[in-house]
């Protein structure tokens, strides 16, 4: 009998070593705070992960920026010391990216969804760059059409030829400032470190670069009117790093490539729902909505295709860019 079990003790516990040895917890960032929608997104990821895996992978959130800032991120991503992100790209690592952000290109949910959605060529591009830098695309996270927040009344808001008069904090993007300064704002690029100060003191009177959520997140008590000008598709990106994902065996790879699959389909099912209601809270907490006519959108989306985009091609690379747009235009 001893001469059996002893066997048998040892093929148990090296089971149980190569078990423990499979299993990984992946370090996965965001931007928002705790329980804010794509936090409650991310923890249900990460359940139907350890689920899909039985327990081989699993996900340990940092919320609210708490690992760096989002081009931070990226770059340790591309380098590993970061495992993954639900994010925005970062133009600063390949300017490229900004093709993911530029104004007025999706004209409304159907078209994002066609453009950046599965096998669209917004997502593809995208896949394309990331890898370039060691990243592995895993699904495109739909968040909302973007606006123009104001800490005072509206001024010729469907008129993208008339002078507003209006300063406006911008990201530091180039397609950003563009934009504010072409449909008569004039952009201020500030840190969004610095933002929230500089509209509540008047250094400027509001904020282009984020759609009804992110301003409700961060600008709600600075916020006296909403615009949602469909300035650009905010779309971020569930991304991993390539070697930390070719490192899992193939079958949690499998697993892991539908969970994602599956994360980014619901995504797209509750994202045009969720900017509506944004807006409302955006309203309940005093803010004036303006909205804008169809004819209005349209014409602010011509002026950005003509005056902005020839612009901005030149720092994406002319014919790379064009060719994108031509099929953006396609579809």
């Amino acid at each position: 009998m001893k001469t059996i079990k002893l066997p048998v003790l040892i093929l148990s516990t090296s089971m149980i070593f190569a078990s423990l040895a499979q299993a990984v917890e992946l370090k996965i960032s965001h931007v928002r705070p705790q329980d804010a929608i794509v936090d409650q997104d991310a923890k249900a990821l990460g359940a139907a992960l350890s689920e899909a895996t039985a327990g081989d992978v699993t996900l340990k959130i940092f919320a609210a920026s708490s690992l760096g800032d989002y081009t931070t991120v990226q770059e340790r991503i591309s380098i590993g010391a970061v495992d993954m992100a639900i994010q925005p790209a970062a133009t600063a690592s390949d300017r490229r990216m900004t093709i993911s952000s530029f104004p007025s290109l999706a004209e409304n949910w159907n078209h994002a969804k066609e453009i950046y959605g599965p096998g669209g060529i917004i997502a593809e591009t995208m896949k394309e760059l990331y890898a370039e830098q060691g990243i592995t695309m895993l699904a495109v996270y739909p968040v909302y059409f973007g606006g123009i927040a104001l800490n005072r009344e509206a001024v010729n808001a469907g008129d993208p030829t008339a002078a507003k008069g209006i300063k406006v904090r911008v990201p530091g993007i180039k397609s950003f400032q563009m934009l504010a300064d072409k449909t008569g704002y004039i952009a201020s690029p500030i840190p969004f470190s610095e933002a929230f100060t500089a509209v509540q003191t008047g250094v400027v009177d509001g904020v282009i670069g984020s759609g009804a959520e992110g301003y409700y997140a961060s600008f709600r008590d600075v916020t006296k009117t909403y615009i949602p000008a469909n300035t650009h598709f905010e779309a971020w990106y569930l991304i991993v790093n390539t070697e930390t994902f070719e490192g899992l065996d193939k079958e949690d790879q499998a697993a892991f490539l539908k969970v994602a699959e599956e994360f980014s389909a619901k995504r797209w099912e509750k994202a045009e729902k969720d900017q509506s209601e944004f807006e409302q809270k955006l309203v309940a907490n005093g803010a004036e909505l303006v909205s804008l006519s169809d004819d209005e959108l349209a014409a602010i989306a011509s002026k950005v295709r003509q005056d902005v985009w020839p612009e901005i091609l030149e720092d994406v690379g002319k014919e790379w860019g064009q060719a994108i747009l031509d099929k953006v235009s396609a579809e």
